[in-house]
């Protein structure tokens, strides 16, 4: 028996339930999308990483170009204040004078002449002219500076209109041999420069490049408005400067205006540094473009494979209906709507090894209907069908709990296995079912059953054959004994539970 049921469950064929395929499916596109996401995260930081990358080239050239200049002018500023101490600069005449004082100085177009100024702020010296016309220039900042501080240095001023040019003033203070006081030499720097060292970068309409002091004064900046070149980004509440610190980054709104940028400063430490920006929208774009491909293509697969399980669920689900209401035809009684006996024989397997798992007992009972075949010959196959069909039904109502197996046995006897109960509780059972079917054939015909009652533990070496075997014995003592009662077997060496 038990040999048969192996068979039966090993050629049983593996299937996938229709929940488990959904649910499959559902990790399958989650895990599927997490890559995708993670993947088009991982492009878009590669986008920032090539633009802070190409941005931070552009801050550091321009940075390089800027500073370098700066520091030419200056040395040409630093011959002429030290040539200004020569004494006998005050005894040769004024083509020699300049050719001593400017003979050094550098000169280009987007270069204002070099300068002197008396203590008094009054100009001596033009290196564009010999007899340069009267000027005074002592309430400007970069003649003050160095009035009030002697160590400042090269002093570059904020942006400014200095003879007739926007420009940018650098200036150095000339000291006696005693550090005293005797005037400043100064130059400037037009922004034409900056306008053709930008026009020649190849630059997106939306791009700017901003050029500051070290005190934050925007210098320069492209593209250029003249309400912006002035200012202090210090004056700026909304704006800090850890926002952008040297050689660092920064993605957001800036200080000057509301559009969304990726920042990147110069590491340079010159007097000057440079700021590159570039839209985030620029910096994203084909990123955005390729996400939307990617994404498209990716909803359109989750899309179909999520529809292809939705329709192989339910494919699945009418199989395994179907298949169940086969099984069930396969293991119910067609007459009395009871478990077969082929099903019987399947489950006391089972639940015998679990009994025996768990130490617990298993109650069988074996019912006949007394008298049926007398009843069948007197009354006709018919009439005794549906006998058969009323004992089911008051066995049916007898038996509730979920691990209960009710079975037609064969012919007109029926087999009720009891897992967990004792064979007093089993005993009960069998009574309940004996008195309905009493009842129940008062009304119809006259109709009893007789029940043999056997329970015990099961234990290694014992099969489920002992257990019928007593059971049905019980079954014939109860017949002997006159029929329409209840027996409970007697085998005290198989440890029966009483």
């Amino acid at each position: 028996m038990l040999s048969g049921w192996r068979e039966v469950t090993a050629r049983r064929p593996w299937r996938i339930s229709a929940k488990l395929l959904i649910i499959s499916s559902v990790v399958t596109v989650i895990g599927f999308s997490a890559i995708c996401v993670n993947v088009m995260l991982d492009m878009r930081r590669g986008e920032e990483a090539l633009a802070r990358q190409t941005l931070e080239n552009l801050a550091t050239t321009i940075e390089s170009d800027v500073n370098r200049n700066i520091e030419i002018y200056d040395l040409s500023l630093k011959a002429v204040a030290s040539s200004m101490l020569l004494p006998e600069l005050a005894t040769v005449s004024k083509p020699i004078r300049q050719l001593i004082l400017f003979d050094h100085a550098i000169t280009a177009k987007h270069f204002g002449a070099i300068q002197v100024f008396d203590t008094d702020g009054r100009l001596t010296i033009d290196a564009s002219t010999l007899d340069p016309l009267p000027e005074v220039r002592s309430e400007e900042d970069y003649f003050r500076v160095h009035r009030d501080n002697p160590d400042i240095g090269l002093f570059i001023s904020r942006p400014m209109l200095f003879r007739g040019a926007y420009s940018i003033v650098l200036s150095r203070r000339i000291s006696d041999t005693d550090g005293g006081f005797m005037g400043v030499v100064a130059g400037s720097i037009r922004f034409s420069y900056f306008h053709e060292l930008f026009e020649r970068l190849n630059l997106d309409r939306d791009d700017t490049i901003t050029v500051l002091k070290r005190d934050r004064t925007i210098m320069m900046r492209r593209p250029f408005d003249l309400e912006i070149i002035g200012r202090n980004l210090n004056e700026r509440q909304n704006w800090r400067a850890d926002n952008l610190k040297a050689g660092g980054s920064y993605a957001g709104q800036g200080p000057v205006d509301p559009t969304p940028r990726l920042y990147v400063r110069s590491t340079s430490t010159g007097p000057m540094f440079v700021v590159a920006g570039k839209p985030l929208t620029a910096v994203f774009e084909l990123w955005q473009r390729e996400a939307y491909r990617i994404g498209a293509v990716v909803l359109a697969l989750i899309l179909f494979m999520l529809a292809s399980t939705l329709v192989l669920a339910r494919e699945i689900g009418r199989r395994a209906e179907a298949e169940g209401k086969l099984e069930e035809m396969a293991t119910t009684d067609a007459l009395t709507g009871l478990k077969n006996r082929r099903k019987f024989d399947s489950v006391i397997e089972v639940e015998w090894r679990r009994a025996m798992r768990q130490k617990t007992p298993v109650a069988l009972l074996m019912i006949d209907a007394d008298h049926f075949k007398a009843y069948n010959d007197t009354f006709g196959h018919q009439a005794g069908d549906q006998v058969l069909v009323g004992i089911a039904i008051c066995i049916s109502d007898a038996v509730s709990r979920a691990g209960d197996c009710a079975a037609r046995y064969g012919g007109e006897e029926f087999a009720v296995l009891l897992p967990n109960i004792s064979v007093t509780d089993a005993f009960k059972v069998a009574e309940t079912i004996r008195l309905k079917v009493q009842g129940w054939s008062d009304d119809q015909a006259s109709t009893t059953v007789s029940c043999g009652i056997a329970s015990l533990v099961p234990t290694a070496g014992m099969d489920p054959s002992i257990l019928v075997a007593a059971a049905d014995k019980a079954l014939y003592a109860a017949k002997a004994g006159g029929r329409n009662q209840s027996v409970v077997a007697s085998l005290p060496q198989l440890s029966l539970v009483a």
